[in-house]
């Protein structure tokens, strides 16, 4: 049986594509999505074998969704696009498929079959997916958001996830702290940290021995002593 998630901003889209799977015996549409803030929560709760993905998403594209994701958590993703058949041929080198809108059943139906094959996904970047992110998807009490980087203090982990602090504002995100370090300016001061240097009002060392950067709003954030030269050298701080 294979499990499918559809994430995709049209209800009409997602409404087409669930009829069409619904004669797949061996086909379980387990979730929708109407944005890809929303997506990637669901990726990671219900660990579907495919995505049926569109890639013209407001705020977040389908192409900014993928690479959000841990390469070793990545489903099968097969794009639901109305783009034109020439420009989606690169996708085809990264074991990709797609669909075009409206959907041939024939061709989805093929979609299907090599889905059955249990090929695993490419752990290679889709084209595009792998730009630096300019904000960070985040959920908050009954509502999604995002956080424009500008304004983001730090990132750290707790029991909970992974928490993102702004300058006046404060959401949990589904990406790790790997992602983030990797696709944004962010830099690791700590084991559990991740720090803006634009966001840095000094350098404190405590009386413990410890030090913490404090932010230009009063925030405090740990710095681990391995991490601390590193910090000290992108600061021009001797």
């Amino acid at each position: 049986m294979l499990s499918a998630l559809i994430i995709d901003d049209e209800a009409p889209s997602r409404e087409e594509l669930k009829a069409l799977l619904a004669s797949a015996a061996d086909v379980e549409v387990v979730g929708e999505c109407a944005n890809a803030i929303e997506g990637l929560s669901a990726i990671h709760r219900l660990r579907p074998d495919v995505v049926f993905l569109d890639i013209q998403m407001p705020r977040v594209s389908g192409l900014e969704m993928v690479g959000m994701i841990e390469p070793a958590a990545l489903p099968h993703i097969v794009f639901v696009t109305a783009y034109d058949e020439h420009a989606l041929k690169a996708f085809e080198e990264h074991a990709a498929d797609y669909l075009l809108k409206p959907i041939d059943p024939q061709r989805l139906a093929r979609t299907l079959d090599w889905l059955r094959t249990g090929a695993r996904p490419s752990a290679r970047a889709f084209p595009g997916s792998s730009d630096q992110l300019r904000q960070i998807p985040c959920i908050g009490r009954n509502r999604i958001f995002l956080l424009g980087l500008n304004d983001v203090e730090f990132v750290h982990t707790d029991i909970s996830g992974v928490q993102v602090v702004a300058i006046n504002k404060q959401g949990m995100t589904e990406l790790t702290l790997k992602i983030l370090q990797e696709r944004t300016p962010l830099i690791r001061c700590h084991r559990q940290y991740l720090v803006n240097l634009n966001q840095v009002a000094e350098i404190e060392w405590l009386e413990n021995g410890a030090v913490e950067i404090v932010t230009h709003s009063g925030k405090r954030v740990p710095v681990s002593r391995r991490h601390l030269r590193e910090i000290k050298d992108k600061l021009l701080i001797v």
